[in-house]
């Protein structure tokens, strides 16, 4: 629990309330001036004497306050509390009172004796307002104080689902070029080692960004050159990667090894089962502030393909509403015999 006082924490606070107490000590001294036609130096010092001490004095009932929450003790021990506390400073308030007006104005002695009963009256209301009001303060910093924490929850909740949905893919991913290398073993021994030296490079750049969630588009296009390269050596020539990039589009943010899944789904549906070249066409430009992604390949109509989206696009709308709050960045389309995707990547976000 932080026990610093809000006036240290709040410099601006503590600015306002030196204000509020300053302006109602200069309207009681004009209102008794000119209402009540009492002196006006004599008044200044009297009220000034009392009400500012009261302000500074008063500040002090925040420390008790915070040692006496409803949260941690009974009713009955925290009115005793305020009891004792309030007794205290009513009574170092009107001796420091006394003593300065005295010392300042000595002919104000009927003024400050004469008032005593209305002051310790007074004393006792005013540390009743300090006490709501310091109250208010400390549930106020309190409610702040639990508004962060549950954005911390829910930023570390966030980032613990995104590491689960990428410790999804990747080992689903890995498992598929394993099976790849090991029909290559006996067939093709050098195309096996090909495709374990670019795999141990891919896999190289999955751990090297795992906390890392944002990277230039340029490396993420790069790592998925170097899987479609893998998958290259194992389908040949059916794989004909084709890229139409646009030049601005290198710099901007994407979420890492988001694309890889769309390029294994164009393989498991398009490439897989062709008996002929099947083009695997990305396209990528800026617009209005987003970056526009589609990857599209065709298919053979007559191979009866699996309903519903795979764990790939599934954990791709996940991520996007987990990072964007808006899994619809990631559209889908079936053209009869092309498939395409299309993915959509803000980049006015702060």
């Amino acid at each position: 629990m932080d026990f610093r006082h809000p006036f240290l924490n709040n410099p601006r606070l503590a600015i306002y309330y030196g204000l509020f107490w300053f302006v109602a000590a200069t309207a009681m001294v004009l209102i008794f001036t000119f209402a009540n036609g009492m002196n006006f130096g004599m008044v200044t010092v009297d009220v000034f004497s009392f009400v500012i001490l009261y302000a500074l004095i008063g500040s002090a009932i925040w420390y008790v306050i915070k040692f006496s929450t409803l949260e941690d003790h009974s009713i009955s021990s925290i009115l005793f509390a305020h009891l004792i506390a309030a007794s205290i400073i009513n009574f170092i308030w009107m001796y420091s009172g006394v003593v300065i007006v005295k010392l300042l104005h000595p002919n104000v002695e009927d003024l400050v004796e004469g008032g005593v009963v209305n002051r310790v009256f007074m004393g006792y209301v005013s540390y009743m307002m300090y006490v709501i009001f310091f109250y208010a303060v400390n549930y106020y910093q309190g409610f702040k104080e639990k508004v962060r924490n549950e954005g911390k929850l829910i930023s570390l909740v966030k980032e613990a689902e995104l590491h689960a949905l990428k410790s999804q893919i990747n080992p689903h991913f890995l498992f598929n070029s394993l099976n790849s290398i090991s029909s290559l073993t006996m067939t093709d021994p050098g195309k096996a080692q090909e495709m374990v030296i670019n795999l141990s490079q891919l896999m190289r750049y999955s751990l090297k960004h795992e906390q890392k969630e944002q990277v230039s588009f340029q490396q993420e296009l790069e790592i998925n050159k170097l899987y479609l390269s893998i998958e290259k050596v194992r389908f040949g020539k059916k794989l004909n990667p084709v890229f139409v990039i646009e030049e601005d589009c290198l710099n901007a943010k994407i979420p890492n090894m988001i694309l890889q899944p769309l390029y294994e789904n164009a393989i498991k549906y398009g490439v897989y089962e062709a008996t002929e070249t099947v083009d695997v066409i990305t396209h990528c430009s800026r617009k209005n502030d987003a970056l526009e992604i589609t990857i599209s390949n065709t298919y053979d109509t007559d191979v009866l393909s699996k309903k519903g989206e795979g764990i790939g696009l599934r954990n791709i709308r996940d991520r996007l509403q987990l990072i964007y709050g808006n899994p619809h960045f990631l559209q889908t389309k079936d053209n009869n015999n092309e498939f395409t995707v299309t993915l959509t990547i803000p980049q006015n976000l702060k």
